[in-house]
């Protein structure tokens, strides 16, 4: 259509292009309706990009607001929006909307320091949900959302203590400071989260967990919310989950070729157990999607019961336990198993009839995938069973359990080589049976890329334990998940600490990232000091 017009058109706004003072000049909703923005180009000239060339009304308004002469160009409608974006929330920071906020709530005779101490009643709550509602408090919200998002941030901690509030956004894994708010606007900035999850804003005693749903630009994101109460005043964690990036393949998790040979085979038995062990964020969830978007085909019935439903799976039957009304993990699954299910996916066996009645499908012939809270893969036979699940009905029904962790990636823009101190060294020496490395290891300097962290995006590492006939009689003779261990490590298992070495050994992640997922850290940060060379 731009060449037919004869008109420039634009694949990507780059940063330079963006003039947030001239952008700031029209209206955000008029901007995102008419899919317009006016930019900079070459020798300063104005243009507008519009997603629809023949917008000229548009076109007429903002060369009209603008009051210059602007040529005309064409961009995709996402471009725009993420351009819109960055020119009202990214330049601006947190804390001058909180500036504002002050401001605003100083002018109001309601906000009374003696409030925030109140239990809640009837009045409270009302000020509350005035206060909630007015324009800087949703700014202020949104602007930390849109942040959030932008740095790629998993959770989003609102910390509330003596004097100020701390804002800290969860990145590739690690917590990260980001700004702090005044403590006086913490109360009405607790009470607009609780009122975009439905929660109840007048209960500031008790802990409170809702849902919320966002869209910033393209972005649909799913919120869970937590409020808890403490010393300082309410404590936020906001969840964030975004829609468009769950549909991941096995391929996608940075599984070696070897497992993932080995593990597609076992997703496609007809029937047992596969257990995904590991921490709270390592990626289990993650795992267990992209399985089942693998296995899901017109020929299987794949049911699943989760808490909550992550992402929505076409094809797949979802589940949500809702324990206030008695729908637990163990309930759902004894319907479940009446409706034909080919695979059935557990979001966590937390307790003994869950497991019981994981254990008596795999024994009737379904395949069960679920997950569990142990550190390795060893572990979770020895979870089971004092759980109190029998050693024969363990090594009858579990065909294999994955322990994985997730690595940072390093920063391709800040990349460079460095040589690791002897004690690096030896640790590689005790784990793979060499003493030298035969390898370049790298690690990330630092960019505004990756927030100076020298960290941009996770990778998975995993130890495949295949419940063999050797294991099922250690299981059965209820040995320790030491020797469990020691025994598939013999048979050939890469070990999580081994698997993670490699990918260093690779460019792909830094020798200490590998020591602090694998719980090593702090015994080998001593031997980490690094001398930095070609």
């Amino acid at each position: 259509m731009a060449k037919q017009l004869q008109l420039q058109h634009l694949d990507a706004i780059l940063p330079e292009q963006l003039n947030p003072e001239l952008v700031r000049r029209l209206p955000l909703e008029f901007l995102k309706k008419q899919r317009a923005i006016p930019l900079v180009l070459e020798n300063d000239q104005i243009a507008i990009a519009l997603a629809d060339p023949f917008n000229v009304e548009a076109y007429d308004a903002i060369a009209t607001v603008l009051g210059q002469p602007c040529s005309r160009v064409t961009c995709s409608a996402s471009e725009i929006e993420q351009g819109i974006g960055r020119c009202y929330y990214q330049n601006a920071g947190i804390g001058s909307e909180a500036d504002d906020l002050a401001l605003e709530e100083s002018l109001s005779d309601d906000s009374d320091d003696s409030d925030a101490h109140h239990s809640g009643g009837g009045p409270q709550a009302e000020d509350l949900l005035n206060i909630a509602n007015k324009a800087p408090v949703i700014k202020l919200v949104n602007k930390i959302f849109f942040q959030a998002v932008q740095s790629r941030a998993s959770d989003i901690h609102i910390e509330p203590y003596e004097d100020e509030a701390r804002v800290r956004f969860r990145v590739d894994g690690v917590l990260h400071d980001i700004s702090s708010l005044p403590k006086a606007q913490v109360a009405a900035l607790v009470s607009r989260l609780k009122i975009m999850a439905n929660l109840n804003i007048a209960e500031r005693r008790l802990p409170q967990d809702g849902q919320s749903r966002i869209k910033i630009g393209q972005n649909l994101m799913d919120i869970r919310v937590s409020v808890v109460p403490t010393s300082g005043g309410e404590r936020v964690v906001l969840r964030l989950l975004d829609k468009g990036s769950g549909e991941l393949g096995l391929s996608d998790i940075g599984f070696s070729q070897e497992v993932l040979d080995r593990l597609r085979e076992l997703i496609r038995l007809a029937h047992g157990i596969i257990l995904l062990t590991g921490p709270t964020g390592s990626g289990k969830t993650t795992t267990l999607y992209a399985a089942m978007t693998e296995l899901n085909s017109q020929e299987r019935n794949i049911l699943t019961v989760e808490d909550p439903i992550e992402y929505q799976l076409p094809g797949v039957g979802q589940m949500q336990v809702k324990p206030k009304i008695g729908l637990t993990f163990a309930s759902c699954l004894r319907h479940i198993l009446r409706q034909d299910p080919d695979v059935v996916m557990i979001g966590e066996i937390r307790d003994l009839e869950t497991a019981e009645i994981a254990i008596q499908a795999s024994l009737t012939g379904h395949l069960v995938l679920s997950t569990l809270h142990t550190n390795d893969s060893a572990s979770a036979v020895t979870r089971l069973i004092d759980m109190g699940i029998e050693p024969y009905l363990i090594s009858s029904s579990v065909v294999a359990v994955i322990a994985q962790r997730l690595l940072r990636v390093i920063c391709p823009e800040c990349k460079r080589p460095y040589t690791p101190s002897v004690q690096a060294i030896s640790l590689w020496g005790e784990n793979g049976g060499s003493s030298t490395i035969g390898g370049q290891l790298y690690k990330g300097a630092g960019c505004e890329n990756c927030l100076e962290t020298g960290y941009l995006g996770r990778t998975g590492i995993c130890e495949l334990l295949t419940i063999d006939d050797d294991i099922k009689e250690l299981i059965s003779k209820r040995c320790g998940s030491h020797v469990i261990k020691k025994a598939a490590v013999q048979k050939g298992m890469s070990t999580l600490r081994e698997d993670g070495l490699r990918k260093a050994l690779a460019g792909e992640t830094a020798l200490e990232e590998v020591c602090r997922v694998t719980q090593d850290y702090v015994q080998t940060q001593r031997g980490l000091t690094e001398h930095v060379g070609g």
